[in-house]
């Protein structure tokens, strides 16, 4: 049996990527050492006919917003699939915020069948997929509690991380997408006389290494993040939080222990999330 690894982008495509595209490219990765088939195709080249097809094989659907209504369909009723869920695409806003308690009245449910039909779920967080749950009351529901690193990536951030001693500043992820709310945190540090720098790099281990020389780092996300990669980056290379209550890494009995101890958990969620993937394949068959 093929997998099928569709979204929107993957890491080649875009200049700046964020923690969806890293996640994907690793569990990619980790497939394929397993000696999976798996074909990647973007969410805007699906065609109906390539999923007829295909429609024997399995599904991996990361984001999927480029999914024509047909092709999402067809999947919906015809194929075997998992849904890797990165944000909120179950709600119009595809944002929880907006509603009292994260919940959404039912006009604002989107794609529900298509959730409610795939084998499983994958959450970032508790946080995450009890909002999701709260929205589409389905029990597919399964809690990743954490994302993806390559074992190189993860040994740069502990050679990293007590290199030299950090500067009394905070790091402030610079980004334009409006949930991300740079000016808030921005805000933030100019009230408090709090010193602060904007960092943003194309290159991935520039950035950690930006990060990794402050002592503090601030996320005030204007939508619930299902997990916030950068701040366990962040607490992995050493430094101290400054987050409101949006951040789904938050809520898991790992975020509360110190960097040693975060490197050493993400090394080995692959191997736990493999095994779901793998259980969910069986069950296709």
């Amino acid at each position: 049996m093929k997998l099928i690894y569709i979204s929107d982008f993957f890491l080649e495509d875009l200049p700046y990527c964020g923690g969806a595209e890293y996640n994907d490219k690793e569990l990619i990765k980790i497939l394929i050492k397993q000696k999976f088939n798996v074909d990647q195709i973007k969410s805007s080249a699906l065609n109906l006919q390539y999923l007829i097809e295909n429609k024997n094989n399995f599904f991996i659907i990361s984001n999927f917003l480029m999914v024509s209504s047909q092709c999402l369909e067809f999947i919906t009723n015809n194929c075997k699939y998992i849904i890797y869920e990165h944000d909120h695409k179950y709600l119009k806003s595809r944002n929880p915020i907006l509603y009292k308690n994260f919940k959404a009245p039912k006009e604002q449910i989107i794609n529900y069948l298509f959730y409610k039909n795939s084998i499983s779920i994958f959450c970032q967080s508790s946080f995450h997929a009890r909002i999701l749950k709260t929205n589409l009351q389905l029990k597919n529901v399964y809690n990743i509690s954490g994302n993806l690193w390559s074992q190189e990536d993860l040994n740069y951030i502990e050679k990293i991380t007590n290199l030299s001693e950090k500067r009394d500043m905070c790091s402030i992820m610079e980004s334009s997408i409006w949930n991300k709310n740079t000016e808030g945190s921005v805000e933030f540090c100019k009230k408090r006389n709090m010193k602060y720098e904007l960092i943003s790099d194309k290159n991935y281990h520039n950035f950690l290494k930006k990060i990794s020389m402050n002592k503090k780092f601030i996320f005030l996300p204007r939508s619930p993040e299902t997990l916030s990669r950068v701040c366990v980056e962040a607490k992995m290379l050493g430094c101290s939080l400054i987050v409101n209550n949006l951040i789904g890494a938050k809520y898991e009995e790992w975020f509360k222990e110190d960097s040693k101890y975060l490197i050493s958990y993400m090394r080995t969620i692959n191997s736990k999330i493999l095994k779901e993937v793998e259980r969910c394949i069986e069950s296709a068959k």
